[in-house]
């Protein structure tokens, strides 16, 4: 663990253990009972759950501001819009048996690179061809911590150099959209500043292989777009079980976040 340096950040609505490994990033893994290790925008970090505070190791003021006050969107009210979701039954029983989920703004290129690769996929396999993507092409941080690689990179290392990484047919839409992002036919910029959905997910599906769901994932993993919503399989079945006509009022504007605690608690609850 890096104690060269560190942030104290007062708890507010933050479980750090599910946040990180809730199917949103795959760089996350845990190294105790209240503490998880990772990697974003080339740095490497350990947070500490220390009860009333979390501490967050490898960190400083200045990382804190430019890097994860944003990263772990710590400016949106999240006991407000836990309040809202307490109104439906279904949601308040989410809320309460999994408290402190929070959204990550990730790495927008990462975001989308990653849910590419999560495609037909499991976690602990996605997770595998995530770090090896990282030890083939990013940039050694020291301690077996890796940065993602950029489109560039990519694009340079091309399909020969990404046969390690055992991602099957995915590797073409890997390579197609480090094309796409790196030429900047696929405009981040304009997605950052469009508030419509399906003009931003149409964007990034000019991209092979990037469908509904991955456009959606992005949008909401990778541009803090939180009223995206992904629907795979068991958001389908959620939606399908408890919510045939949509998911409720009290989830207009947020409805990303709404569908991170459902998808937690549904998947956790077949798996007890």
């Amino acid at each position: 663990m890096n104690k060269n340096k560190f942030y104290v950040l007062h708890k507010n609505c933050f479980d750090i253990c599910i946040s990180l490994d809730c199917g949103q990033s795959f760089r996350w893994k845990k190294t105790g009972e209240n503490s998880m290790h990772g990697v974003a925008f080339g740095r490497a970090l350990d947070v500490v759950d220390e009860g009333d505070k979390i501490i967050l190791y490898g960190a400083d003021e200045k990382d804190y501001e430019n890097i994860w006050k944003s990263y772990f969107d710590i400016d949106r009210d999240y006991t407000e819009i836990c309040k809202k979701f307490l109104t439906d039954e279904s949601l308040k029983k989410a809320v309460e048996t999994y408290p402190g989920i929070r959204i990550l703004r990730q790495d927008s290129w990462e975001a989308l690179c990653s849910f590419i690769i999560s495609q037909n996929n499991n976690i602990p396999r996605i997770k595998g061809i995530v770090e090896r993507l990282c030890e083939t092409l990013g940039d050694d941080l020291g301690n077996g911590d890796y940065s993602f690689p950029s489109p560039e990179k990519v694009l340079e290392a091309g399909a020969d150099g990404l046969a390690n990484l055992r991602a099957g047919f995915r590797v073409k839409y890997i390579l197609d959209a480090a094309q796409k992002v790196a030429d900047g036919s696929v405009d981040f910029e304009k997605i950052n500043n469009t508030d419509n959905l399906e003009e931003a997910a149409e964007e990034l599906k000019k991209i092979k292989g990037v469908g509904d769901k991955v456009a959606a994932c992005t949008l909401l993993y990778g541009f803090g777009k939180v009223d995206a919503l992904p629907i795979d399989v068991w958001v389908k079945r959620i939606l399908s079980e408890l919510y045939p006509d949509g998911l409720p009022e009290c989830t207009n504007g947020v409805k990303g976040i709404a569908q991170q605690y459902l998808f937690h608690w549904r998947r956790n609850i077949d798996e007890q």
